[in-house]
Formats: C-alpha cells, structure tokens, sequence
C-alpha cells in the first residue's frame, strides 16, 4: 500500500479559543460560558483547573505561528471566541481590541503560508445567552447568524475554511450529563431542542453566505460533526444493531438534514423518538420538527464534510426486550436508543479510558460517510492521542502513524474523497473538564512555567517530516 500523500492533500493542527487563548478578561472581552463554569463550579475540573491564562495563546500567536509553519502544516484550524469579539453577544457591543487581536493572528497565518480555517463557535457561549438557556432557546439561532454575519464582514476576505458550529453532539451532552458545560442534567428531550437548534443555526448561516457573501469571497463552509467507529460488543444481533443505532443517533441525526435528497431527520430516528414520545404521553414528538424553508435551507449546506475522530467503542443493548425501559420523564438518550458504550480494556491506551488506538475504526467511518453521504469531500478536523505530557511520545507518533495508514488505506482502496487530516492538538492545552491533566499536543507546554514555554514533542518531529516527503515515515 502507497505511504504518500497526493500533492494537493491538506496538512493542519488545530486548536480552540478557550482552551489556548488564556487573556480571558483582558482588552475588552466579555464572560462566557466556560469562564462561569470554571469560576462557579471548580470542583467540577480536575486539580480546579481553569483557561484564564492556558498557554497564553492571546499573547504568544506569533511564536506558535512560527511553530505550526516549521512544522510545514498548511493550514491551522482555531476557534473565534464570541465573547471577545461581542463582549455580551449582541452586534451592539463590538469590541475592537477583539476583532483587531483575530485580524492579526490570520494576517499573521496568511504571511506564513498558512491557511485558517476557522471555527465560530467552540463551546464558548456567551453567559448572557446561557443565562437565557443558551442552545436550548430558539432564539440562539437569530443571535448566531447575527455573529456569523459580523465575522464574514470582518474576515471573509482573508478566510476560506469555514466551520460555524464544532460538534453538536457534545454541545448538547452539556444539557443532559455533567461532563460537558454548562453540565445540566436535564431530560433528553432538551438534547434534541440543543441538536435541532445547532442545525438551524447553521442552515440559516448558510444561506446568508450563500446570499451575501459567497459570489465575492468564494469560501468553503461545513459544520464539524463527530463520531466514534461503534461495534457490537460481541457480534450477535442485539449487539450489533446498538452500535448501528448509536451511529444514527449521534452522526446521521446530523447528516441526514444535509446530505439527503429529502432532507429532514432519518426516517429511523423519527420513528423511535415519536414512538417513545408518545409512550412517554407526549403531545408531540420530543424531536422537533424542521420548517420546509428549513429543510431546504440545510440541503447542500456543507461545501465539505468537517469530521472529527479519535477511537472506536463498543456497543450493547442497554436494556432487556422485555423491559419498559422507555416510561421514565427523565429518560437519558442512551435510554431513547436502548445502547450502551462499553469499553474494551484490549485496546491500547496509557492514559485515558476513551481514546483507544483502533485505526481500522477510521477507515470505517470513511466508508459510512462515502455510502452514506454520497461520497463528500472529507475534511478530517480532528484526530488525535492523549498521553501525560511525554517529550518522547512515541504512542502518540504511533497513533498518527496507523491512523494515517489508514485514510490512505479508505482513500486508495475504496476510493473515499479525504482531503485532509488534522492533528489534534498542536499544543498542550485546558482540556475541560480534565484540565490539564490529559495532553494531546504535538508541542509541550509547561504550565509551571510564566512564560508558558514550548517544547516540540517527537510527534512534532513526525509532522515535519510528514508535511515535508508527503509520506508517512515508516522508520517510526
């Protein structure tokens, strides 16, 4: 099997505004949600971590710029944060230090040679809105296009790679698990307002490039999607049809709206959420519904298809046939889906329970996306391995090299249309609820230090030598 990479195949790392950025309440910018949850609730991250300095990013860019350059990447993926942009999340309240510090850090990219590829919303709401039941409240949808439409004003000329929303899914487990901000426990029919609304904000965000914008600035736009290759646990029916399940829940229920002639949900995750719905003596679906201008507005959304994965999990029935599993009011979405994730302990991972090597599962997921999507260009805009911080990371460089083996692999033998790869992440960084106890960066940074100083890691090494041959190196 080919180790090389076609010419035109893009190279990035990526990053997101809270978890590099640090200057949380400098020149201006306003409060979020992730700056509420980590001030209000520090028993909730590990070691009571939070980002307000991180690795300082705000004031560093141009020695890391000079890093992701060395490193011959393409293109860097970053977040904007709403917050620093519109200090209380409204267009009435620009802040011009904030848009100033974005304006600098793409001139500086685009003087490298590197392209940006931007997300507009990384989990940073701003509190004002979260107070208002952020992603829940319909509303959100008017307030996200309205900062969509600011940011294509101010950097659409110089950007286009654009993601509006990063991974939906797990912006709506902060609704309904305590693992993800702002970590309510609610029931799951507010996962789906949270789902729903995240497609409507992007659809509606379409348009208006489509509308507005794309004639002149001529940009690429998508909304990063994320999801595990699932398996049964064993191979018996039961099993096996979890892990289908949990794949249409969690991936489908977000492609289907945008890659599908008829638009709207699956036809399969319709049924089992108003068949649930009316067990549970609801008066209409938990799963809302999508106007027809809606439907229309998310068909053809994407220009790409913006994929973010990092292991494979196993799947079993969470309940019994037997069982009325689905007449509780506070059902949880694995209760909706009758599928639990189980963890194989024979898969390779020093440090974190979930992130286990398992390159095959990448290549699967290619090919769903090929059969399922009709064959999109596929932007992989995350991907990447934990470990404790080690210079020597030889896992990590390992992990890269069996999951790249195998894109090569989806695209060479099955013909699956990749067009980049992105390493999650470039540096060390707050990693949530974790803090900075789980490292996945390609550059070392030490937290101890004031200065935040940088050490490329062996993976950093592996990049350059990758971006430069466009092969693997085989001799790792």
């Amino acid at each position: 099997m080919s180790s090389t990479f076609p010419k035109e195949f893009l190279f990035a790392t990526a990053t997101s505004a809270y978890q590099v950025e640090g200057a949380w309440n400098e020149d201006g910018k306003g409060e979020h949600m992730w700056d509420r949850t980590a001030h209000t609730k520090p028993d909730m991250i590990k070691n009571h971590h939070n980002g307000d300095v991180a690795c300082d990013f705000y004031h560093l860019y141009k020695e890391d710029v000079k890093l992701i350059k060395d490193a011959g990447f393409d293109v860097y993926r970053f977040s904007i944060s709403w917050a620093r942009i519109l200090p209380n999340g409204e267009i009435t309240s620009i802040n011009q230090k904030g848009v100033d510090y974005y304006h600098n850090l793409i001139d500086e990219l685009l003087k490298n040679n590197i392209q940006p590829l931007v997300t507009m919303y990384h989990w940073d709401l701003p509190q004002k809105f979260q107070d208002i039941g952020g992603w829940a409240n319909p509303l959100i949808v008017d307030y996200m296009e309205d900062y969509a439409d600011l940011l294509f004003q101010l950097y659409g000329a110089k950007v286009k790679w654009w993601i509006t929303i990063n991974e939906p899914y797990r912006i709506s487990q902060g609704y309904d698990c305590i693992h993800f901000a702002p970590a309510l426990k609610l029931p799951s029919s507010i996962k789906y307002i949270v789902l729903h609304n995240c497609l409507r904000a992007h659809g509606r965000i379409s348009r208006l490039y489509n509308e507005k914008y794309r004639f002149q600035q001529n940009g690429k736009l998508s909304i990063s999607v994320d999801c595990e290759y699932y398996e049964g646990e064993t191979e018996s029916k039961e099993d096996v049809d979890a892990a289908n399940r949990f794949t249409q829940f969690q991936l489908d229920m977000l492609t289907h709206p945008i890659y599908s002639k008829e638009g709207g949900y699956p036809k399969i995750v319709r049924k089992v959420l108003d068949e649930i719905s009316r067990k549970e003596g609801r008066k209409r679906s938990k799963l809302p519904e999508f106007t027809k201008d809606e439907i229309e507005s998310l068909k053809g959304s994407n220009d790409f298809f913006a994929f973010n994965h990092y292991t494979t999990l196993s799947c079993t029935p969470k309940f019994s046939q037997n069982s009325n599993q689905q007449t509780r009011p506070e059902s949880t979405f694995e209760d909706d889906i009758n599928a639990t994730v189980l963890f194989d302990p024979e898969f390779f991972s020093k440090t974190v329970l979930w992130v286990k090597v398992v390159p095959r599962g990448l290549r699967e997921m290619l090919k769903y996306i090929k059969n399922t999507c009709n064959n999109p260009p596929v932007f992989i805009t995350e991907s990447g391995y934990c470990d404790g911080g080690d210079l020597n990371d030889k896992e990590r460089v390992l992990y890269y090299t069996e999951y790249l083996k195998e894109v090569l692999n989806a695209m060479n033998n099955y013909q699956c249309n990749v067009i980049g790869y992105t390493a999650w992440s470039f540096m060390d960084n707050f990693e949530w609820f974790c803090g900075y106890e789980m490292k996945f960066g390609i550059v070392h940074v030490d937290f101890n230090d004031e200065k935040r100083k940088r050490t490329p890691k062996l993976s950093y090494n592996f990049f350059k030598q990758l971006t430069k041959n466009r092969t693997i190196p085989m001799d790792r």
